[in-house]
């Protein structure tokens, strides 16, 4: 089995289910993750852009944005969303326990990131519920990975500047 290297994109307010993604799955993939509080929010803008992106998505293979009830607001999701897709990695949306659309049949747009929702529309990324189940994140993130396709993925949007809610 490949292990893949995974950069998890969370809220730092989902930070327990970010600790339980690690914890459950930590030992089938290599964590290329930024943790909570490991750059200053004070720099500038395109310093933490650069930083995200070189420092922890340019050699992933898969970027897991965990989406909880404000994921799609904020402004560094997008930030790591669109440097995952710049570099070609797969890209998976994880709706955890506590989003609305969690166990539900079908997905409701603008609840998710913008970015992720794009991308969901072509099939570059798919959108899962959370599973404690390692053998089918196993699954998720090889196909996500074996399925980037570069001709149909969608980083077209303008990177958000300011987040949408607290």
């Amino acid at each position: 089995m490949t292990k893949h290297r995974v950069f998890i994109s969370y809220y730092h307010e989902d930070e327990f289910y970010r600790n339980k993604f690690e914890e459950l799955f930590g030992d089938i993939f290599i964590n290329t993750s930024v943790r909570y509080g490991e750059i200053d929010d004070s720099l500038s803008t395109e310093y933490i852009k650069r930083l995200i992106r070189e420092k922890h998505i340019t050699n992933s293979s898969v970027v897991v944005v965990l989406c909880g009830p404000k994921t799609f607001c904020r402004k560094h999701i997008d930030w790591e969303i669109y440097a995952g897709l710049y570099y070609n990695t797969g890209l998976i949306g994880l709706i955890l326990p506590t989003h609305k659309d969690y166990k539900k049949t079908t997905w409701t747009p603008d609840i998710y990131p913008s970015r992720l929702e794009d991308n969901l529309r072509t099939k570059y990324a798919q959108l899962y519920d959370w599973t404690d189940n390692p053998q089918s994140m196993i699954n998720r993130i090889e196909y996500a990975f074996n399925h980037r396709n570069p001709n149909i993925k969608d980083n077209s949007r303008t990177q958000m500047k300011y987040n949408r809610c607290d």
